[in-house]
């Protein structure tokens, strides 16, 4: 069988512990024996991002906007006991926030629906996708600890006029945060996600906390009002969907007892903390895509899930693990399907959309990693729990 050929490269960006043992198992069973994979790499794991002085995530970031389309493995963010463990020389911030900022562009994010796979939550019948907004906000924050003395936040002009804020009269120790957001990126998000909306004939919803946040969150409220009201207004009607700006904590409850089928519109952190929660509710993390769409059509695809710290743990102790990789090959998938599209590559496209029905097959066959056997109830079917080798060759047999 003569392989798949590539015309443009993807760029390959990998990671870190368990992800990064099934990124290399993905292409080698799945990928390789199919295609001529073509990708220009760059390694994302902690050590060489350490060794990098973190210039490789800015690399692969311009590599993504040279080449339109991006596949990106699970890294990790270190904290304080990742730098003593991996002897690093500083706290390097996350490389998808990186990413994010230098490309501008939204992460939608969508649960994989799979035959077999009850949601926790019974009601949710539809897919939920969750917009989120893809720059500044706590990813691009300053922050430090205080001692006795008083914080301010000072805004200087480009005529040199100061604004000034008391943010605290310390007595004694703390710690302060500044953050930001522009309106060209406020505005970038809220086109992304009305347009995202229209082309998936999907309600948006969009919600934050401005009764709280009167001025910070409020721009973001009065921001996706006025670009409704001017640019969409109109086409949302005519396609017989609505736009809904509401407050974080009510747009919780209504998307709890609904039964899905909208787009949730979410600030950077908001949307990082609801993901999971979504992704969870609808069966497992290991089972929601995500993808960044820049303003100007760059996409990177990835999962949207950590390293699975303690399953690699298991691996290098040489213990058998059960870790689930849908969400990664549907970042592989999403990522061939879009260069496929791009370069005019039906063959690509086609073996990208194989790729996925056989992953779902194999699910609805009976056949996965552990994490789903307890969510899986099909008729006539029972769950066989298999180890995440195991589980790649029996999606293999089915391309």
């Amino acid at each position: 069988m003569e392989k798949i050929k590539m015309s443009t490269p993807l760029v390959e960006m990998d990671g870190d512990e368990m992800t990064r043992v099934l990124w290399q198992w993905i292409k080698e069973i799945l990928i390789e024996p199919f295609v001529e994979l073509k990708t220009e790499y760059y390694d994302l794991g902690l050590k060489n991002r350490d060794l990098t002085n973190d210039g490789v995530t800015a690399e692969s970031a311009l590599a993504t906007k040279k080449y339109g389309v991006a596949v990106k493995c699970a890294t990790i963010t270190p904290n304080a006991q990742r730098v003593e463990e991996y002897s690093l020389k500083a706290m390097y911030k996350s490389p998808n926030g990186t990413i994010r900022a230098m490309l501008d562009g939204t992460v939608f994010r969508a649960p994989i629906l799979v035959d077999g796979i009850t949601p926790y939550i019974p009601t949710w019948k539809k897919p939920i996708v969750i917009a989120r907004h893809a720059y500044g906000d706590i990813y691009k924050a300053v922050d430090g600890k205080t001692a006795q003395g008083k914080a301010e936040l000072v805004y200087t002009d480009k005529d040199g006029n100061q604004v000034r804020q008391t943010v605290h009269d310390f007595s004694g120790g703390g710690v302060i945060m500044a953050m930001h957001n522009t309106d060209k990126s406020i505005e970038s998000f809220a086109r992304a996600c009305f347009n995202y909306a229209l082309d998936m004939k999907m309600p948006l919803w969009f919600s934050t906390k401005d009764t709280i946040s009167k001025v910070y969150d409020g721009n973001f409220k009065e921001i996706f009002n006025r670009i409704y009201q001017n640019e969409y207004k109109e086409k949302f009607e005519k396609a017989g969907i609505e736009y809904m700006y509401t407050l974080i904590d009510d747009v919780v409850a209504r998307v709890v007892r609904s039964e899905g089928g909208m787009v949730w519109a979410c600030k950077n952190y908001d949307g990082d903390v609801m993901s999971d929660m979504v992704a969870t509710a609808y069966g497992s993390l290991a089972m929601m895509t995500s993808v960044l769409v820049s303003p100007d059509g760059v996409y990177e695809y990835e999962a949207a899930h950590g390293t699975v710290t303690r399953h690699y743990y298991k691996y290098v102790k040489g213990e058998e693990t059960s870790t689930n990789p849908v969400a990664t090959i549907f970042a592989w998938t999403g990522a061939l399907k879009k260069r496929g599209e791009l370069d005019g590559n039906n063959a690509l496209v086609d073996f990208a959309i194989r790729l996925e029905n056989a992953t779902l097959d194999t699910i609805k066959g009976g056949e996965m990693t552990g994490d789903l056997v307890s969510l899986f109830k099909k008729e006539g079917v029972t769950p066989i729990k298999l180890n995440s080798k195991d589980f790649l060759k029996a999606i293999a047999k089915r391309i």
